[in-house]
């Protein structure tokens, strides 16, 4: 499941993301933010991971679409979890995602919106 985050800063979307992935969460809350924020021209994303069981066939494909679709509006991207596996595939593949990508550990989530935002 993936929810809208709320009080985010002037032109940072953020999303909180648990448990399994479908394709319906990106349709329903990442895809029409994320439009909206290109039309504004760049995407700053915060990516909040707490428990994470998966994601669907059909979420993989939307979270592809999203990077493609908006390829030149991506400026940066955030991922605050503690998960370890996620960090370091972001570390390792960080680099093949459009715009700029930073980790931080949960406890540095003000950090990582602050990070975002500049």
């Amino acid at each position: 499941m993936i929810s809208r985050l709320d009080g985010m800063p002037d032109g940072v979307i953020g999303f909180e993301a648990s448990g399994t992935i479908s394709a319906e969460d990106y349709r329903d809350a990442v895809l029409p933010a994320l439009t909206e924020a290109a039309s504004g021209g760049e995407v700053r994303f915060l990516l909040v991971v707490g428990d994470f069981d998966g994601m669907t066939g059909g979420a993989v494909w939307e979270d592809l679409k999203v990077g493609v679709e908006h390829l030149r509006s991506w400026k940066r991207i955030a991922l605050v979890t503690d998960i370890e596996w996620m960090t370091h595939l972001t570390a390792m593949f960080g680099w093949m995602t459009p715009g700029e990508t930073r980790t931080f550990p949960s406890a540095r989530r003000a950090e990582a919106t602050a990070w975002v935002a500049g």
